[in-house]
């Protein structure tokens, strides 16, 4: 079983920081979305590279959300 692998993110809406947990098992290129844990308006997660312990990823808005 992977270990998953925590990540620290802003907001693209309410510029707040959090963490999130990634799967190591995706790959670079891949994206997914999930909700701002403190806007709760929905993020597009973009994975940029993972590693043994880290991951590069970057954060978009979603079309129609931003108000």
């Amino acid at each position: 079983m992977n270990n998953m692998i925590t990540a620290k993110i802003s907001c693209p809406y309410c510029w707040e920081d959090f963490s999130i947990q990634v799967d190591p098992s995706v790959e670079a290129g891949e994206s997914y979305v999930e909700d701002c844990y403190v806007c709760c308006r929905p993020i597009e997660i973009y994975i940029i590279k993972i590693e043994e312990d880290d991951a590069s990823l970057r954060v978009f808005k979603i079309e129609g959300n931003e108000s």
